[in-house]
Order: structure tokens, then sequence, then C-alpha cells
């Protein structure tokens, strides 16, 4: 999450909503009231419209499936242009929440929000792609401790856990092989793994 969350207020005008994305190198924006909630997001989906409708006359069958489209592009502020109610996370959320929020609602970003709806930073895809770039040995020393050490105490056999490129290879012989497809879900579910080949047998 990056908490220096750039926003803007209802007030905010068309210009100077596109030069602050500029800026910001972002294609959003979260709207504030003014104790810092959370009241909407204007993208860059929402601008869009005043170029595309700018020198055109749409038919009336336009005119009914895109209403939306064309009150926003007679927008100037961000109050008249932002989509609501916005589409948040709350920061307690997992990635695989956020990255579920995103796919589902089509969203690049989503601002990060405390139980009140206030602003606490923004969650972007790059963000969420970031947890893959942590190293191989880390991944491994959680598994060990956070699913291994938990679920099999007592294996039959060492259970070796090799993480290569972020892949856990899992091997060995453990007493309780219901807990097997478990313990495979649970790893997949460690944040930066990519996939599991599990190679764990009931001794």
């Amino acid at each position: 999450m990056t908490r220096a969350a750039v926003a803007v207020g209802r007030t905010a005008l068309f210009k100077d909503i596109v030069a602050r994305m500029e800026q910001w190198n972002v294609s959003a924006l979260p709207v504030l009231e003014g104790d810092g909630r959370v009241v909407g997001v204007v993208s860059e989906a929402d601008l869009l419209p005043k170029e595309e409708f700018r020198d055109s006359d749409p038919d009336r069958t336009t005119q009914r499936r895109r209403l939306g489209d064309l009150a926003k592009a007679g927008g100037v502020s961000a109050e008249d242009l932002m989509s609501t109610p916005a589409v948040t996370v709350h920061a307690d959320a997992t990635l695989a929440e956020a990255a579920r929020i995103m796919a589902l609602k089509r969203v690049k970003r989503l601002p990060v929000v405390t139980a009140e709806g206030v602003l606490e930073g923004v969650v972007s895809r790059g963000d969420l792609l970031k947890v893959f770039l942590r190293e191989d040995r880390e991944l491994a020393d959680e598994i060990r401790r956070e699913v291994l050490d938990v679920l099999f105490p007592a294996p039959v056999e060492p259970v070796h856990v090799v993480v290569v490129d972020g892949v856990v290879t899992l091997t060995g012989k453990v007493t309780d092989g219901t807990r097997i497809p478990l313990a495979v879900r649970m790893v997949r579910g460690v944040e930066g793994v990519v996939g599991v080949d599990c190679h764990l047998a009931e001794g």
C-alpha cells in the first residue's frame, strides 16, 4: 500500500484532476469529504467521455445506453465525474482479497480506508505484484514455520521445503496424510508463492 495517497476534494476541477494524475503518474484519484472520508473515485475512464463526445451528437440509442457517460462528458468537477460509491478495501484485508476485488470490479487501484471510511492509502496492481519479489529463502522459512511445523510436528521423516523462483516443492513422509491437502492450500496461500509441487506421503 502507498500511504502518501494523492486525492482530491469534491470541488476539484477537471483540469486540476488531469494535472494531478499526470504529475503523480496515477490513473485514478480518491475523492474525499472534508474529514478525509472517501466518497468516490475519479479515474481516467470517468474523464474520457468529455473527449469522446466533444464534437459528436449521439443518436437516441446511444443517449439511452450511455446516459452516465454523457452526464460525465458535461462534468466540470470531481463531484460530477466521480464513480460512487467508491470501491475500497480495509487495511486488514489480505492481498488475495484486494486482488479479487480489483478483478471483480475491474479497477486498477483501491483506496485503503479505516472502518469509518477515512483514507489511509492506496493499493495498486503494482503493489500486489511486488509480493512476488520475496526471496525464496524467506518463503521457505515462513512455510516451514507457519505451515509444516504446525501441521506435521512429528513427521515420519524430515519434511523438506525447497523454493525456486517462488515455486515450492514439498517432500517427505508424514504421520497424518489427511492433512496434506490442507498443507498445499496453506502453502499456496503464503504471499509470494507462485506454485506448489507436493510430494508428501503418509508413512
